[in-house]
């Protein structure tokens, strides 16, 4: 980001974790969460989050208004790893299509990317769990300016 800064490109730095506590205190029960966290089975605790964090509903509105109050030139989107699994890449991805549609952005993936001719691109968490859905999505390390 220092780079980019001094090539005057503006970076909107977004985490996905950070998003997901803000919504979370926003709506009142981050401390309620935090609270059942440790007696709650982890299914309960993920269906729990999904449907308070969802991506279509709750998360790009949020990722929508950093967009519109903030000037950039490009958008950097991390901690995927930190919000799996009740937040998938995939989901915010095919979501955010809609809103950040101006400027490019970039995924900060803790993982692989593969991609074949045949079956499209695919995200890999951890290089583990292979998740077949389509992204329109490029490996930028593949690529020079």
């Amino acid at each position: 980001m220092n780079r980019l800064s001094h090539a005057q490109v503006r970076v909107l730095d977004l985490d996905l974790y950070d998003l997901a506590l803000g919504i979370l205190a926003e709506r009142g029960i981050l401390d309620e969460v935090l609270e059942i966290e440790a007696e709650t089975d982890k299914s309960e605790l993920k269906e729990l989050l999904q449907g308070v964090l969802d991506p279509h509903d709750h998360l790009i509105p949020k990722i929508g208004e950093a967009i519109s109050a903030t000037p950039h030139d490009v958008i950097f989107l991390s901690g995927v790893g930190e919000v799996y699994p009740y937040i998938r890449s995939h989901n915010v991805l095919n979501n955010l299509q809609s809103t950040a549609k101006d400027r490019p952005t970039v995924l900060f993936f803790p993982g692989r990317y593969t991609h074949a001719l045949a079956t499209g691109a695919s995200l890999d968490l951890f290089g583990l769990l292979h998740d077949d859905k389509y992204y329109r999505a490029f490996n930028i390390l593949n690529y020079e300016i």
